[in-house]
């Protein structure tokens, strides 16, 4: 049966931030993850996670400059130094808030005519931050974006990202598989989660096409949720949607799920 983080970037936004901890508590929720804490002290979130008995199941690492339209550092060349910058700063809030998963946003490629040399930094890049993850215990994990929500986005396709896993060959490099992304991007889905299945560290769910709870649109939950079941996924499945409306009055296609403990770190 899966286990669902709620995400206390897109869920709960009706609560100021720290505020949605206790929401996402009340709710039923085991476990949190969102974009970015930045904005608040490791020590503030930590408080929060222990008074409301939440795990902290992701979050992203610095990403650049968010408001100038920078959108990950990984594979930006000549960033190379503010990308060891974000991930030494996301490592210790990772440390503090008792974190195993830490998202590393690739950036924008402007030209399909450097993509070669943009992965190249990519690469170099993710294996150096796994190398500074391991002995924190933490895993890095890459997204597949879609470009229809994040135009000229570097990495894209699921496969892509498993290919970056295997060309680093560390046990701490996975993908983090969002279903709301492999569908908009290519589709076909379950056979995609039983390709990858080896090398997936996190998933993340939305319905398809609006982002909403994920018990509309194009892509079959129930069946889904059942076959990461089968596959033996053991992990956080993310519940990266904007509510239609409020997200307690949208909860209702949680219930047949509910009951599973905290997944192991």
């Amino acid at each position: 049966m899966p286990a669902f983080a709620a995400n206390l970037t897109m869920n709960y936004v009706e609560c100021d931030f720290l505020d949605r901890f206790a929401a996402a508590a009340a709710d039923g929720f085991r476990g949190v993850e969102f974009l970015f804490p930045y904005a608040h002290s490791a020590s503030e979130i930590r408080a929060r996670l222990r008074d409301n008995d939440l795990v902290m199941a992701l979050f992203n690492a610095p990403p650049g400059d968010w408001a100038a339209g920078e959108r990950g550092l990984a594979a930006l060349p000549g960033r190379q130094d503010a990308f060891r910058r974000s991930i030494e700063t996301a490592l210790a809030y990772a440390a503090v808030l008792g974190n195993r998963r830490l998202h590393v946003m690739a950036g924008l490629c402007p030209d399909e005519n450097t993509r070669d040399r943009y992965r190249d930094v990519y690469v170099d890049n993710i294996a150096h931050a796994a190398r500074q993850a391991r002995d924190a215990g933490v895993t890095i994990v890459l997204e597949a974006i879609n470009t229809r929500d994040m135009p000229g986005y570097f990495l894209t396709r699921q496969e892509d990202a498993a290919a970056v896993c295997t060309a680093i060959g560390a046990e701490n490099v996975q993908v983090q598989f969002d279903l709301y992304h492999a569908q908009i991007m290519q589709g076909d889905v379950a056979t995609r989660l039983r390709a990858l299945m080896p090398v997936i560290g996190h998933i993340q769910a939305a319905g398809v096409p609006d982002r909403h709870e994920p018990d509309d649109g194009e892509l079959a939950y129930p069946y889904l949720f059942r076959l990461l079941d089968t596959l033996g996924y053991a992990g956080w499945i993310g519940c990266e949607y904007r509510p239609r409306g409020t997200m307690r009055a949208g909860l209702g296609w949680i219930e047949p799920w509910r009951g599973r403990s905290a997944p192991s770190p």
